[in-house]
């Protein structure tokens, strides 16, 4: 409990105080409504044939021969009315005083439970924001190794049930204690001998509900896990629809989302069955404890050592029964807490996850005009001649300006969490406004050499820097700012088209927007939408075809003005009308730039100043078209296969 609000709660400190504040006095009180039985049973129904004797307060001393006095001139007060005013008139004052004493209580509890409404609703606030930027902050890599549903489910099953099973019980894991502690502080007072009797009972209860509570913890977990299953599968059937249609695979599908829906089924079963005892376990156990009380606080009035009277034995039941409630709230709130540790768990771990993209401490500033060079592209040499490279690629008419390099890959190998090499020993040096397409079949690393360069991933081995600065001594932020990136999926929002121009870059005015969607021959089909630049495109831009979606993207880098380029296939999934206007609009775009494409389509590559092949992670040859044509090699067989 006291881990769970030191994590919580410390910033509605003030809150919490007050919480505790009114459930004190709400407590309190109602120990005052309850005192009103003893004179009614003492002198209305003659449960006592004592008489009390006033007590001048100034005679005694001590707190506890006050607290005596105070009650012996209580009980004074009612008999002088009743013998004064009638037995009627005393029923009425006391009705009266528990009708107030009940109304200050309500409001006390009242006033508890507002102050816990700000609680519950900021922890779950803080604690889906605090998903939200984690998960924002997480390197890529991070998310190629989780599965999607997983995480979505513990953005959201997980933190609903935060909410359901441990936000709920947090109101009765500080009023309940507060609760049991004044109600037993209040029965030792009286009779010391009765409570010691009851607290040796209590811990035999306690472990019987505590062995229940700790399997729903196990069961939990399960529970949340197969639920994330649950939501991977819908989130891929949802993606991938056309193609289950498409393959009449309906049916294995719905087979087996059945048997995922069916064990889930019977493992919440389970947990909810064992959820739901706790109230009538802790009720029994509660009656028992009560049956065991009676016979042995009968026992102690009817010997001769009696401590206390009947009237305050009844007393003594009525409190006691008053800590059954909060102690069967208490037991349920702690099968509430076990069973919502395991969401919590499962949260942390993506909130404990570990960014293995990390800022510098002292972040450098890249300086592009250190990397200036010569307007234009640089030079090819036209002799055809092949020059070997330290990383044992072959360059053909190598450039021997020596114009300094605004992107160098210093001997880059790059692997995966598991070992698995992807990219090995390459090296590359591009110049200011070069085109340089990277090109391959599947698999061979061009995407994960370009994902090398923004920091979506960090070398392994070797280095990669931007006008001769380590990329790794710039801040994410201020080397991202530099690219603009578009992929072969145009990632689109659920938004209007202006927001998704617009996106990343601040206070863009409209007629930026517009001019950007002109170089991406975009406006014109703009316009014909319904509401043009204020429509919304739907969920990843599903109300546009591909070829509109990716010239949106096209405007989007357009507008962002950025000084590299980054292309991943971008016109592969295109037909050829789409592709005609898509070519134009990143020609345009790339004018000036300096460009990196991976390139599906070997013919939207020709005229790049430099192509390199990537086969096996590795830069097998690189050189112009007309030059990797001469030579014969890797690249030829590429063009091959194509038209094959």
């Amino acid at each position: 409990m006291f881990r769970l609000l030191h994590r919580f709660v410390p910033p509605y400190r003030k809150e919490l105080c007050l919480n505790v504040l009114f459930n004190l006095l709400s407590t309190t009180l109602s120990l005052f409504s309850f005192a009103a039985i003893i004179p009614v049973l003492q002198l209305l129904f003659g449960l006592s044939a004592e008489h009390a004797a006033y007590v001048p307060l100034a005679d005694v001393q001590g707190l506890t021969e006050t607290l005596a006095a105070v009650k012996n001139n209580v009980y004074w007060y009612v008999e002088q009315q009743a013998a004064l005013s009638g037995a009627g008139w005393v029923l009425f004052l006391l009705g009266l005083f528990l009708v107030v004493m009940t109304l200050l209580k309500c409001l006390t509890a009242w006033l508890a439970s507002f102050y816990m409404v700000p609680i519950r609703t900021g922890v779950l606030r803080d604690l889906r924001q605090q998903l939200y930027d984690k998960v924002l902050s997480l390197p890529v890599g991070f998310f190629t190794e989780e599965k999607k549903g997983d995480v979505i489910s513990r953005m959201t099953s997980d933190v609903g049930e935060v909410e359901n099973s441990i936000m709920t019980s947090i109101d009765m894991l500080i009023k309940d204690p507060i609760m049991i502690v004044v109600y037993l502080v209040t029965l030792f007072a009286i009779s010391w001998q009765l409570t010691l009797f009851v607290i040796v009972l209590l811990p035999l209860s306690g472990l019987v509900i505590g062995k229940i509570g700790r399997s729903l913890k196990r069961r939990s977990t399960r529970g949340q896990e197969q639920n994330a299953d649950l939501l991977s599968q819908i989130e891929e059937t949802l993606g991938g629809l056309r193609i289950i249609k498409a393959f009449n695979a309906e049916d294995m599908l719905s087979k087996r989302f059945r048997k995922l829906n069916d064990d889930i089924r019977q493992t919440f079963n389970r947990i909810n069955r064992r959820y739901y005892l706790a109230h009538p376990m802790s009720e029994f156990l509660g009656t028992v404890v009560i049956a065991l009380l009676l016979w042995y606080g009968g026992s102690l009035i009817l010997s001769d050592r009696a401590t206390i009277d009947a009237a305050e034995f009844i007393y003594y039941l009525v409190i006691f029964y008053s800590i059954i409630n909060p102690a069967k709230d208490l037991s349920k709130a702690v099968y509430g807490i076990r069973r919502g540790m395991a969401s919590v768990e499962r949260i942390d771990r993506i909130l404990n996850a570990e960014n293995n993209i990390t800022e510098p401490a002292n972040p450098k500033t890249i300086s592009l005009s250190a990397a200036a060079g010569k307007d234009g592209l640089a030079a090819a040499g036209a002799d055809g001649l092949v020059a070997n490279n330290s990383d044992g690629s072959e360059e053909v008419g190598a450039d021997n300006t020596l114009e300094k390099p605004l992107i160098s890959f210093r001997d880059v190998s790059f692997h995966y969490a598991d070992g698995t090499d992807v990219l090995r020993h390459v090296s590359l040096d591009i110049r200011r406004g070069q085109t340089v397409a990277f090109v391959g079949q599947s698999g061979a690393g061009k995407s994960t050499l370009l994902d090398l360069v923004p920091r979506f991933y960090d070398v392994t081995d070797g280095a990669i820097l931007i006008a001769g600065t380590d990329i790794r001594e710039v801040s994410t932020r201020s080397l991202r700012s530099l690219m603009g990136n578009v992929t072969q999926e145009a990632i689109l929002f659920n938004d209007t088209i202006f927001n998704n121009i617009a996106f990343g870059v601040d206070h863009a005015t409209r007629e930026q927007v517009i001019e950007a969607a002109r170089i991406a021959n975009a406006h014109d089909f703009i316009m014909a939408t319904p509401l043009q630049y204020d429509t919304v495109i739907g969920d990843r831009g599903s109300r546009l075809s591909g070829g509109q979606r990716q010239r949106l993207a096209i405007a989007r880098a357009v507008l962002k003005n950025p000084d590299i380029l980054i292309l991943d296939e971008a016109t592969s999934a295109l037909d050829t009308e789409s592709e005609q206007l898509v070519q134009q609009a990143l020609e345009r775009l790339m004018a000036g730039r300096t460009t990196l494409v991976v390139a599906h389509r070997l013919s939207t590559i020709r005229t790049a100043d430099l192509i390199c092949v990537v086969a096996d992670g590795q830069l097998v040859e690189r050189g112009t078209h007309d030059q990797l044509i001469r030579l014969g090699g890797y690249y030829c067989r590429l063009i091959e296969m194509q038209n094959n």
